[in-house]
């Protein structure tokens, strides 16, 4: 047993309060460097729908503090963005502790894929679900309806998509390397398939908004990115030959 491992539960809470402070000030930098190219960042994260809209069309704010506050939300966002990085390590290096030697090297590779990973899912809500979905609902729009979407509903909703997102791309690292750390197996991923696929509808109806599009588009993913998981499982997963090592040691 690693000292480490003989540590209070109050030292484990301290350790805690200083990764998060660590987390809170990343995000606190990297929301001050957004927040000095704020309107370019807005101009981007707004761009999908800009394609999709009428000739002419533009976003409107109803309140006088609304466009304020959106940048500020975008440079937060943008800072949450730039800081994943650092907040991934921090939460990997707090669990590092009640890993082996062996299990502990591999937490840089595991950091720097986290971050692939979530900056991945991020991308494919901006470039695949975005565009699809803004284009399905303003197709409701006619000679009688015209769709003015305001700064701060937009915002609220493309934030929310990129964040699920990116979480949820974090499922094959997570599984597999909960597979190479023995608390779950190829047998068992299997065998729990059909419930995965009942929690990933589930999930995916709380994290988008309430319609069948995104809902859809966010759950056939995350089958997807689940045999994916079983795939890295049966590659990285612990073998046989590895617990017989552990036993031995």
């Amino acid at each position: 047993m690693h000292e480490k491992d003989k540590m209070p539960f109050t030292a484990h809470l301290e350790e805690l309060r200083d990764r998060l402070i660590v987390c809170f000030a990343a995000a606190g930098i990297g929301f001050c460097l957004c927040y000095g190219f704020k309107e370019t960042l807005f101009q981007i994260l707004i761009h999908p729908l800009v394609q999709v809209m009428g000739k002419g069309d533009k976003l409107i704010f109803t309140g006088l503090p609304e466009a304020f506050f959106a940048y500020l939300k975008v440079s937060l966002l943008g800072g949450l963005m730039l800081a994943m990085p650092v907040i991934l390590y921090q939460f990997w290096m707090f669990v590092a502790p009640g890993l082996s030697t062996k299990e502990r090297r591999m937490m840089i590779p595991v950091v720097f894929l986290s971050s692939v990973f979530f900056i991945g899912g991020a991308l494919f809500g901006y470039f695949v679900v975005f565009p699809f979905g803004f284009r399905f609902f303003l197709g409701f729009a006619n000679e009688n309806i015209q769709a003015l979407p305001s700064m701060k509903e937009y915002l609220s909703f493309s934030s929310k998509l990129l964040l699920a997102f990116g979480l949820v791309f974090e499922l094959p690292l997570l599984l597999t390397f909960l597979a190479r750390l023995g608390v779950v197996s190829v047998e068992f991923l299997k065998k729990q398939r059909k419930y995965a696929i009942i929690i990933f509808f589930a999930g995916a109806a709380i994290l988008t908004p309430p319609d069948v599009v995104t809902q859809l588009m966010m759950a056939f993913p995350l089958m997807l990115l689940y045999e994916i998981s079983i795939l890295g499982a049966r590659i990285f997963g612990k073998k046989r030959s590895d617990e017989d090592n552990a036993d031995e040691t």
